[in-house]
Order: structure tokens, then C-alpha cells, then sequence
């Protein structure tokens, strides 16, 4: 039985999020590309993905993996897939892979941007894709806190109350950049915590704004205290970009 490698792109606005889950308030990526290969294939297949993005969130390069018994040419599946796809999500290629393959625990390093938008009027065309802060922000001062994120800590003060991981310890590279009023926050890492890169961002934010040193990322880290971090950054501005194999 084929075992296939799909990328995703989708545009997370209105979805709660990737994971079918009963107390889903809405649909969910996951439940619309599980209708999808069932229309296709005539089979029931929930797709494993690299990165169960939560409400709101977008993907670039979403990675999943499923079985199927389906004869449909490895080159057509992008077509076929998306001609019952909304036009909100898309497959951008296909490949078969090994059987051990599975599109989250194989994963090498996953790259997520955060997109934060700093001008005192909106960006209409933006609005879904970033985070419109509207009050001067010390970008210099916000680059500086993100060097400190770089490195293996443990990020337990970067994680959303209530997660039931029990090791927190991550090895990240972070990085930021400007571009116009755009602030680009990226992080590539071997794995996050639940809101781990919102959080991050919206520790960033309160050091922009000059609520907090930068100089005091490496205290929270060690701190291990969600109290400790900034608010959690609202998920519109997030973006899976790519997973490594």
C-alpha cells in the first residue's frame, strides 16, 4: 500500500486549527482534507501532519502522511486533491515515502514565522496575516532579545498553562529582521511547546515597547515560570513555513 508525502499551504483565518477534536469550534483543517481523500479515494484517512497548528494559524509548507490504496499517479495527486479542496487550502506536491516515514516524529527541524506589522494606521491587505501593532516599537531592542532565544534552553516559561509535556527542553535558532513596517520574527527549531513561538513574540513586543529589557530574556528562560514571559501573541501573525526532512 502507497505510503505519500503531501505539502500543504492554507490559509488558517477560518479553521480551528489542523486537528479534528470534538470540541472543535469550527472546521478543522485536518476534518476538510479527511473529506477530501474520502471523496477522492473512497477510504477513511485522518492524515498525520508535521505541525498540528492551532485556530487561526497559517502554513506554507505543512507537511502530512497517510496510506492509501489509491492508484492515482503520484503526479496527479496535487490536482486531483485540490479540485476538492477550498480554495483556502492546497497540495503543492506528493511523493511516496518509506514506511517508517511519519510527517511529525521524522521531522529534522521545523521553520515557523511570526509576522508583526508596526505603523500607527492599519494595513488592510495584511490584517490576516500579521500583527497590527500600532504604538512604536524599538525594533533594535527587540532583534537584541530574540539573539538571546537562540541556543538549547529549557522553555517552560514559554509555554502555554495546562500542557501536559513533560520536557520542556528545545534547541531553536531565532532570528529577526524589517522590512518596511513589517517585523519578521523566525525561529527553526527541533520542536516547539504549545503557543511556544507566540509566547516568544509576545515577550518580544512588551521588550519593543520597552516594558521589558532584552537583557531580561535569559532571567525568564531560566526562570521557568509562565508568569514570567510576555502575553501570547495572537495566532494570525503565525506561519508554519517549512519542515525539514
Amino acid at each position: 500500500m502507497p505510503h505519500l508525502k503531501i505539502t500543504l499551504a492554507y490559509d488558517g483565518t477560518n479553521y480551528a486549527g489542523w486537528q479534528v477534536q470534538p470540541e472543535a469550534h469550527g472546521p478543522t483543517i485536518q476534518g476538510i482534507v479527511a473529506a477530501a481523500l474520502k471523496k477522492l479515494t473512497g477510504e477513511r484517512i485522518y492524515p498525520v501532519a508535521a505541525g498540528r497548528t492551532d485556530a487561526g494559524v497559517h502554513a506554507r509548507g505543512q507537511v502530512i502522511s497517510f496510506y492509501t490504496s489509491s492508484r492515482i499517479p503520484l503526479q496527479r495527486w496535487p490536482l486531483a486533491l485540490n479540485s476538492l479542496l477550498p480554495g483556502d487550502i492546497a497540495a503543492l506536491d506528493a511523493e511516496e515515502v518509506p514506511p517508517e516515514f511519519h510527517a511529525r516524529y521524522s521531522a529534522r527541524w521545523k521553520w515557523y514565522r511570526y509576522t508583526i506589522y508596526n505603523h500607527n494606521l492599519p494595513d488592510v491587505f495584511s490584517r490576516r496575516y500579521s500583527w497590527q501593532v500600532r504604538y512604536p516599537l524599538d525594533y533594535a531592542a527587540m532583534a537584541r532579545g530574540a539573539s538571546y532565544f537562540t541556543g538549547r534552553h529549557d522553555f517552560r516559561s514559554f509555554c502555554a498553562a495546562g500542557s501536559p509535556v513533560r520536557r520542556f527542553e528545545r534547541e531553536v535558532a531565532a532570528s529577526m529582521h524589517r522590512q518596511g513596517n513589517f517585523i519578521f520574527f523566525d525561529v527553526v527549531g527541533n520542536g516547539f511547546l504549545y503557543h511556544m513561538v507566540r509566547i516568544m513574540a509576545g515577550t518580544l513586543v512588551e521588550i519593543g515597547r520597552g516594558r521589558l529589557l532584552p537583557e531580561d530574556i535569559p532571567g525568564i528562560i531560566a526562570a521557568r515560570s509562565r508568569e514570567k514571559a510576555g502575553p501570547t501573541a495572537p495566532p494570525h501573525g503565525l506561519c508554519l513555513e517549512k519542515v525539514a526532512y
